[in-house]
């Protein structure tokens, strides 16, 4: 298992961007997903392992975010997850895009537990639950 922060490069492409050449802001979506799919990747579990082994598969549930600055054509982006929460049923990830030193997006994403034949919710099976539990980063503290 790799450390709980996870970042995952990107490139933005003409096929992201809007006539302006500024990232469409549903794509922010598709960087976080690719993000979140590579660290359980990282992890070593693989949507497919999930789906075949488990019987389980994730969907985002409820999404909360903020474009803070806009990402532009080529500009080279880390796109980060960080798992906050495992709960029986679902999963809460926090998740930033920046180009270099800046911030541009954050996110905090909730992931729900399915079953992968009818797509109601399930609990994670323990043997996968323990070892989420043990990749909870907890939200930093806020200077008081």
């Amino acid at each position: 298992m790799i450390a709980p922060a996870f970042s995952w490069p990107t490139r933005v492409y003409w096929e992201d961007t809007d006539a302006g050449g500024v990232v469409y802001h549903a794509q922010y979506l598709a960087f976080l997903e690719r993000a979140r799919s590579e660290w359980v990747r990282a992890q070593g579990y693989g949507q497919e392992r999930l789906r075949l082994e488990f019987e389980l598969v994730f969907a985002v549930r409820a999404m909360q975010v903020d474009f803070l600055k806009p990402a532009r054509l080529d500009d080279a982006l880390s796109v980060s997850a960080e798992l906050r929460e495992c709960r029986r049923a679902s999963l809460v990830f926090a998740q930033a895009i920046h180009r270099g030193d800046e911030r541009l997006f954050t996110a905090t994403v909730r992931l729900a537990a399915l079953d992968p034949r009818d797509f109601r919710p399930r609990p994670i099976p323990a043997a996968l639950y323990e070892p989420l539990q043990a990749l909870v980063t907890p939200a930093p503290q806020e200077p008081t």
